[in-house]
C-alpha cells in the first residue's frame, strides 16, 4: 500500500523559514511528478509547485524566489523549503505524487494527509 506522509509544519514568525518533508512508502515501481499544494482557511486548493523526475520544477508566482522543491530519490522523499514566510502562506500543505505501484503498475495520484503551517507574530 502506497502512503505519503508530510511533516515539518508548525508556527513560524514572518520572515522565518520552514522545511516540509513528504516521505513516500510502499511497494513502488515508479514515481513521476511530485507536487505540493496548500489550502488556506476559506480558500481553494492552490498548487504551490512541482518537481519532475528529471529534476525540472516550477512554482506558483506567489512563492517564486521564496520556496524551493527538491527530492531525495534514494529515500523517496520530497522537500519544500520555505523562506521569507508571510502570513498569507498560512495554510495546510499537502504533497501528492503520481505513482505506479508493483501491485498493478497503474499510474495513480496519491495524497498525503497534510501538515499545518502558520505564519504569525
Amino acid at each position: 500500500q502506497v502512503q505519503l506522509v508530510e511533516s515539518g509544519g508548525g508556527l513560524v514568525q514572518p520572515g522565518g523559514s520552514l522545511r516540509l518533508s513528504c516521505v513516500v512508502s510502499g511497494s513502488i515501481f515508479s514515481i513521476t511528478a511530485r507536487r505540493w499544494y496548500r489550502q488556506a482557511p476559506g480558500k481553494e486548493l492552490e498548487l504551490v509547485g512541482w518537481i519532475a523526475r528529471d529534476g525540472s520544477s516550477d512554482y506558483a508566482d506567489s512563492v517564486k524566489g521564496r520556496f524551493t522543491i527538491s527530492g531525495d530519490s534514494a529515500k523517496n522523499t520530497v522537500f519544500l523549503q520555505m523562506n521569507n514566510l508571510k502570513p498569507e502562506d498560512t495554510a495546510v500543505y499537502y504533497c501528492n505524487a503520481d505513482i505506479a505501484a508493483y501491485s498493478d503498475y497503474t499510474m495513480t495520484t496519491y495524497w498525503g494527509q497534510g501538515t499545518q503551517v502558520t505564519v504569525s507574530s
